[in-house]
């Protein structure tokens, strides 16, 4: 579902795309492919993944059914061979390269004390790494280009120290990405080169968000972001380099009003999750802000017990354990799998499926269904252990407690 024309810009120019065989990357390629563009889909998956969807032999097909030429290579950005080898084959194939798109990422929304070093060099490696390994090497290729781009998706170099408070490697290993655009967009200034970024203002329904939250209701589809690079994309590079985008913004400009048929559901396109890197939208921080009046977790508790019900423990089939810290500390459970379901102070009876860790202020908030918890997790304000997907089966819970209180 695309909101922008295709102008065929991009007829016969040739797109590197990192991570293509699915999600962002591969909807930027759908859309190049529209105007007869070629595609080298540089990613990992060649064959398929049993959870995520995708391969690079499915997304080339995908391709060449819109009417571009697709050359799949199976492209490991953290290794300088392979992708040196996928350049080489796109010479061959398409006589050159006139775009790079590096969309691969991997993430880890961990705090220094539970980030791993081997999650911590698989971010940097392809984040950053793998964004100026891919540069360096399209460089002698872009620089034969006339209509030369190289697009980050990343965000833009916001330096509150909150970004870097909740999950610092994730966000080192994303801005190596956006400090790549800053100093190769001057750079390469002389080659006529363009070199930016782009980063969503919400979150976009990916495999990923979808792992994460089991839910896709507060985000919009990734043919926003693709929209949006192909917008930027045919922009002349010699005037657009060194900018910082965020998609609706991109669109906005582009004289894109109306930009709730790109919401996965358009009846809550005001609810949107916001993105990571950007301000904290101001609701938020109000509720940062709250009452701090003691006794609100008792009082919580013994409402939800009155919410607990057979259908209920049926649906949700989890056992909750919730640390607290802040002012009401302590350690709180509810069990929504066994018996009746129960809930109460201390832990429970039971092996937690999830463990949940969270300020006494924004508890209530989330129980009064003003903070969702795929929210608060992207925020950095719940710690989760254990079962993701069931931890964000608190939702619909939460959503029972609400239309009863």
């Amino acid at each position: 579902m695309s909101l922008v024309a295709n102008t065929g810009k991009l007829a016969g120019r040739t797109l590197f795309i990192t991570g293509a065989s699915r999600g962002i990357g591969k909807a930027i390629a759908l859309k190049a492919a529209k105007d007869g563009a070629n595609v080298v889909v540089a990613a990992k998956t060649a064959e398929p993944h049993p959870k995520l969807p995708g391969t690079i032999y499915t997304a080339a097909e995908e391709i060449e059914a819109l009417g571009g030429k697709a050359l799949p290579c199976i492209v490991d950005v953290r290794d300088e061979k392979q992708v040196q080898k996928a350049i080489d084959e796109a010479v061959k194939k398409f006589n050159g390269i006139d775009i790079l798109v590096n969309n691969a990422s991997a993430i880890s929304l961990t705090g220094t004390a539970h980030t791993d070093m081997k999650r911590y060099d698989l971010m940097h490696n392809i984040n950053t790494r793998g964004t100026f390994l891919a540069s360096k090497l399209c460089l002698p290729l872009l620089q034969n280009s006339d209509h030369a781009h190289i697009l980050n998706l990343s965000p833009p170099l916001n330096m509150n120290p909150y970004w870097f408070s909740i999950h610092v490697a994730y966000t080192m290993a994303k801005y190596g990405m956006s400090m790549c655009v800053l100093g190769m967009s001057e750079e390469f200034k002389p080659y006529n080169i363009g070199v930016n970024a782009l980063w969503p203002k919400t979150a976009i329904a990916t495999a990923a968000i979808e792992m994460l939250t089991g839910d896709t209701s507060t985000s919009r589809k990734p043919d926003i972001v693709s929209d949006a690079a192909y917008v930027m994309l045919c922009k002349d590079p010699k005037k657009y380099t060194g900018k910082f985008e965020i998609d609706e913004d991109v669109l906005k400009a582009a004289g894109i009003k109306d930009l709730t048929p790109y919401a996965c559901d358009p009846s809550n396109a005001n609810n949107l999750l916001i993105d990571f890197f950007l301000e904290v939208p101001e609701e938020y921080k109000e509720a940062e802000k709250k009452s701090e009046s003691g006794g609100q977790i008792p009082q919580l508790f013994g409402l939800i017990s009155k919410t607990i019900t057979p259908e209920l423990v049926k649906k949700t089939q989890a056992v909750f354990q919730f640390n607290v810290k802040g002012k009401e500390e302590g350690v709180w459970h509810l069990d929504l799998k066994n018996g009746d379901g129960a809930c109460g102070q201390g832990e429970p009876k039971n092996p937690a499926d999830a463990v949940l860790t969270m300020d006494s202020n924004n508890f209530a908030d989330m129980f009064a269904g003003k903070l969702k918890p795929a929210t608060a997790f992207m925020m950095g304000k719940l710690k989760i252990k254990g079962d993701m997907q069931k931890a964000m089966k608190l939702e619909k819970m939460m959503k029972s407690l609400k239309a009863k209180a």
